[in-house]
């Protein structure tokens, strides 16, 4: 007598096609959350060579840089954020070690100018940058409103500029004349002579690149 042919019924069939798809589907997930884990931990993680701040779209740049920046204080009117929220005429005279070129400003009556003018950049001249001057010939500057606008105006040129602007740049002054700007990374130097000695300070209408020697246009 001849054994029965079992034959597969479309039930048996989908019963265990459910079996196999169950006993895969543990295996699926843990690749899922394996390869999902990966992928988090690579966005998480910033390239070889990248800062964490340059992978958030940031630079070092963005803040105040400089040996002098160490004497701001930390907090008030006269700190970084303190003159960020005051144009900059106003910011410059909450800053003491700007108070020699705050007098000069006021004497040329430039101080409406500045504080209303709209995205400038100033190179504001130390007390010690003034100090340099021999006193008659500052003297006579300052008793000159003339030559007192031209040297000031000098120091303001019409548009932001950042760091990296100043890497190779020529510019041109409210004074009508040009300046130059050269060097990288926190060390920049105006006109081959005037060192940026605390750079990128915002204030609400300017950036300011405070420098240590005062600058004299060629003509």
């Amino acid at each position: 007598m001849s054994t029965p042919r079992t034959q597969s019924t479309p039930r048996v069939r989908r019963t265990a096609l459910a079996l196999a798809a169950a006993a895969l589907l543990p295996l699926s997930l843990a690749a899922c959350s394996d390869g999902d884990k990966d992928s988090k931990a690579a966005e998480a993680t910033p390239a070889a060579g990248t800062s964490a701040s340059q992978s958030k779209g940031m630079t070092d740049t963005d803040e105040p840089f400089g040996p002098a920046c160490a004497a701001v204080p930390e907090d008030g009117a006269g700190s970084f954020d303190g003159m960020a929220d005051d144009p900059v005429a106003t910011a410059a005279s909450n800053n003491p070690e700007l108070s020699t070129l705050v007098a000069a400003v006021k004497k040329a009556g430039l101080v409406d100018t500045l504080n209303n003018a709209e995205n400038i950049t100033v190179f504001a001249p130390t007390n010690d940058a003034f100090a340099k001057i021999p006193k008659a010939d500052l003297d006579k500057v300052l008793a000159d409103k003339a030559a007192l606008t031209k040297i000031l105006t000098y120091h303001v040129v019409g548009e932001k500029l950042t760091p990296e602007d100043l890497e190779n740049g020529t510019f041109t002054t409210l004074e009508k004349s040009e300046l130059t700007t050269a060097g990288s990374g926190e060390t920049y130097t105006v006109n081959d002579s005037a060192k940026v000695v605390c750079g990128n300070v915002k204030t609400a209408n300017a950036t300011v690149h405070i420098v240590d020697t005062v600058l004299m246009p060629k003509s």
